[in-house]
């Protein structure tokens, strides 16, 4: 599957952004998707998840609360919207894909990835 992330920017602090992330290729509805973050200098880190249905969801603890996962499978888009936003938000989001119906925080167990969206937060 190919995924196609978008809808980063530069934002000021307290803002909202939406992020999305379409899929193509193969069966959305097959996969568990997730979110990931990774800021200048550091490791790949989770942020959310969510299953085939969208049902369930899961998030990273820092992020609870101010970030939303969702997804359209009528639109094979995934979409991570982020309200209060803070600089300490600033980072290249990734969406990330994995056949199934089991969510991991670890980013090894995606095998597929989107090219990755830059959300800067200004303070």
């Amino acid at each position: 599957v190919q995924l196609q992330a978008s809808g980063g920017g530069l934002v000021q602090a307290g803002g909202s952004l939406r992020l999305s992330c379409a899929a193509a290729g193969r069966t959305f509805s097959n996969y568990v998707m997730g979110w990931f973050l990774q800021a200048p200098g550091k490791e790949r880190q989770f942020v959310a998840a969510i299953t085939w249905s969208g049902r369930s969801t899961y998030y990273a603890d820092s992020v609870k609360g101010r970030f939303t996962i969702s997804r359209d499978n009528a639109k094979n888009t995934v979409y991570l919207q982020i309200n209060s936003l803070k600089p300490e938000d600033t980072a290249v989001y990734y969406c990330a894909a994995r056949e199934g119906s089991l969510y991991y925080s670890s980013s090894y167990r995606y095998p597929y990835w989107g090219q990755g969206t830059q959300v800067t937060v200004s303070s």
